[in-house]
């Protein structure tokens, strides 16, 4: 059997490596460069800036309290020369782990003609084909938006941007502000409804005092005209700075436009085994909509793969845990088919604990905020929010959890490892059980 795979983010990668390992025939066609968006424009370069400015906010800490007397002199051309220094080295381990497993890698722009892809004058016959092209920025129908900035510019720009207007109220807007905010920037944000709605309430107070306090939110605004270095918004305020267009991502679904059947969004429509309306033609990753989230595009990759191979596997999108990469982590989890009353829910909140990563911000009062809701007649939990050094892997356990439908007494044997911090095992045993 030939397999073709389209794209080699996440979703591609991983469903190549995952053929190879099942022995199947595996063509991987990139474009630009293999791991796609997330290495080489998204969450890893906004995790490698988040190291830095997490650095800097420990070290302003510890300057304010006195024992460490420094001065920081910034680079943001040498951030950036050693970010793609790195890529480069993850892009040769990527390449390396799936021809390790048998994959033949071409470079080039694919197109699908019937029953063959066609790249580099070359025609490649399928048996099976997987479109896992990704997305890319969604700029929105404003005037002067050619001016906009958006993530696939960050590592363009050659120093830190002295004003900044970042066009979005989600979590890549929140993260954007972080970094540049805490590199120098004067940073607004100019959401269209309410800024972090993902989150809840609580947890977004939080973040908003402790973790961006110099962030400038306007919400329920929206953008009549973008400038180089302003914008207008639609009641009149003119803001100085750059715009930045933080503001979602449409697919890269051109590719099988009139092959496939896509959705009124042009995502590309597929079942829960990531089959499209096309025999032997799958989809996963950002091209399909959804959650547009790593972990959740290997996933359906691997689900992809497995039934290209023939072996039945269909995905799951309950309890999918997220995160927003900030100076101190803030991540979520939610049970959307829960089916229980106001009644019947309990919420606990508590401060973050000290421990690892946090045991310097009890002075300032910047531990976290963790919150659980419970639900009390099935004893379950419905939802969390948690924002501490640690919350990433605690949240990404817990959701486990919840997706397997374990019932909180499976808890209480629970042993933590000390110093920690985090609460969510506090609430959940000392505080409920």
């Amino acid at each position: 059997m030939e397999n073709i795979v389209i794209g080699s983010g996440p979703a591609g990668r991983l469903a190549s490596l995952e053929l190879g390992k099942l022995k199947e025939n595996v063509t991987l066609i990139e474009k630009n460069h293999i791991a796609g968006t997330c290495l080489n424009e998204g969450c890893m370069v906004i995790c490698a800036l988040t190291d830095i400015t997490k650095f800097i906010d420990l070290s302003n800490k510890f300057n304010n309290y006195g024992f460490i007397k420094s001065q920081l002199d910034i680079s943001y051309e040498k951030i950036v020369e050693k970010i793609v220094e790195t890529q480069k080295m993850l892009r040769e381990i990527n390449q390396m782990e799936n021809e390790s497993v048998g994959n033949n890698i071409i470079y080039g722009e694919a197109r699908i003609e019937g029953s063959e892809v066609i790249v580099n004058n070359e025609s490649l016959s399928y048996d099976n084909l997987l479109v896992a092209t990704g997305a890319r920025p969604f700029i929105p129908d404003i005037k002067g938006s050619e001016y906009g900035l958006t993530n696939k510019d960050i590592l363009k720009l050659d120093k830190i941007p002295e004003n900044l207007n970042i066009i979005g109220g989600g979590i890549i807007a929140c993260e954007i502000a972080n970094i540049y905010s805490t590199l120098g920037s004067n940073v607004n944000v100019i959401a269209r409804s309410k800024f972090l709605k993902e989150i809840g309430d609580n947890a977004r107070r939080y973040i908003l005092e402790k973790i961006i306090p110099n962030v400038t939110i306007y919400e329920n605004t929206s953008i009549k005209e973008a400038f180089k270095n302003k914008v207008l918004t639609e009641d009149g305020k003119e803001l100085e700075g750059t715009p930045f267009f933080a503001t979602g991502r449409t697919p890269n679904s051109e590719i099988a436009e009139g092959i496939v059947e896509l959705n009124a969004d042009r995502t590309i429509k597929v079942t829960e085994m990531m089959k499209t309306s096309a025999e032997n033609i799958y989809a996963a990753g950002d091209v399909t909509g959804g959650y547009q989230l790593t972990p959740v595009a290997r996933m359906e990759g691997i689900t992809a793969a497995r039934n290209m191979a023939g072996y039945s596997n269909k995905v799951s999108y309950e309890c999918i845990p997220q995160t927003l990469s900030l100076n101190m982590e803030a991540s979520f989890v939610e049970n959307k088919k829960t089916e229980c009353s106001d009644d019947d829910k309990a919420t606990i909140g508590i401060p973050g604990i000290a421990g690892p990563g946090s045991f310097w911000n009890i002075l300032a009062g910047e531990t976290g905020y963790t919150e659980v809701e419970f639900d009390k007649k099935n004893n379950k939990i419905n939802r969390i929010n948690s924002i501490s050094p640690s919350s990433t892997s605690d949240v990404a356990y817990l959701s486990y959890l919840m997706r397997m439908d374990y019932d909180l007494d499976d808890y209480a044997e629970f042993l933590e490892i000390h110093p920690s911090t985090d609460s969510n095992y506090k609430i959940i045993k000392n505080m409920w059980l």
